[in-house]
């Protein structure tokens, strides 16, 4: 399974109200929430990339699986 799919499966089963909590803050971008990630992450921008990766090197996704 790509990383993208397994960012919108984890995505999918947080809570709505987790959804806006936030998840990263990166330098110079500030603070990510869930909702932020999701929609850069979707249009697959470059800051959709860098919180990907981010979230995976951090390990708020599990990597078995990932591409």
């Amino acid at each position: 399974m790509e990383r993208k799919d397994l960012f919108f499966q984890t995505y999918a089963n947080l809570p709505i109200n987790a959804r806006k909590e936030i998840v990263l803050n990166l330098d110079p971008h500030g603070p990510i929430t869930w909702e932020v990630a999701y929609r850069e992450i979707k249009a697959d921008t470059d800051l959709g990339k860098i919180i990907l990766q981010k979230l995976f090197d951090l390990k708020f996704i599990k990597t078995e699986d990932a591409k």
